[in-house]
């Protein structure tokens, strides 16, 4: 006979098909995170492909790495340039500062000479004939069929004195190796002078003739008229 309000409990079966466990969640702060960290990868990769630089292929990166070893080598080379073209200035400067000390030196060498030239000058003996301009020394030799000579012509007064343009004129006396004497006129030569001026070189004679003596005559250039004259023997 059953009796009512019975308290029997149920007893434990440790079976597979009698468990009555309840299945265990992942939690939902974990789904949360994964699902923001596959947005946030997604969005990145997003960016990337739509706002971020465009990715070099292989052949796009070979060309990059040989266009930048290309500019590193003009680098190089224009590096080098600019040092050698650095140390060429270095050289003209040091050259151009030897050569104005040169200058200077010759400048002042000048100066001394041109002063050394006027004491030589105020120092000469007048033209015989005490013209201006005057022929103040004056030496002629023959040499191989040749007259040398060397003249100097110079006007008094160097300060007031204008410049002076004319013709040199030489008319030579001498003699041939059979004996007869002639007197010929050498071709002029055109002179100007401020203070002075040194008239040199040589002029060719006739074949066998010999200068014995010569007439130095300076024609004015304007007027026409002989300015000096002078008559010098020739040195043997």
């Amino acid at each position: 006979m059953a009796s009512f309000g019975s308290s029997k409990r149920n007893v434990f079966k440790p079976t597979a098909y009698g468990n009555t466990r309840r299945p265990r969640r992942i939690p939902r702060w974990m789904v949360l995170m994964l699902t923001g960290i596959v947005l946030g990868a997604g969005g990145l990769l997003f960016l990337q492909k739509s706002y971020g630089p465009t990715r070099l292929t292989v052949e796009q990166s070979e060309q990059l790495h040989n266009d930048l070893n290309s500019a590193n080598l003009d680098k190089q080379r224009l590096q080098s340039q600019l040092n050698q073209a650095t140390h060429d200035l270095n050289e003209a400067k040091s050259s151009l500062s030897s050569q104005s000390a040169q200058l200077k030196a010759a400048q002042e060498q000048v100066v001394k000479t041109n002063n050394d030239l006027q004491l030589f000058a105020d120092a000469m003996p007048p033209d015989p004939r005490g013209t201006s301009p005057g022929i103040r020394s004056a030496t002629f030799k023959n040499n191989a069929g040749q007259l040398d000579y060397q003249i100097l012509v110079m006007q008094d007064d160097n300060k007031k004195a204008t410049t002076y343009n004319g013709q040199l004129e030489l008319v030579v006396a001498g003699r041939y190796a059979n004996g007869k004497s002639n007197t010929i006129t050498l071709p002029p030569m055109d002179v100007s002078l401020q203070q002075y001026t040194y008239v040199r070189g040589s002029l060719p004679l006739p074949e066998t003739f010999t200068a014995r003596q010569v007439t130095i005559r300076i024609t004015d250039q304007n007027s026409k008229h002989i300015s000096a004259t002078r008559t010098l023997r020739v040195l043997r």
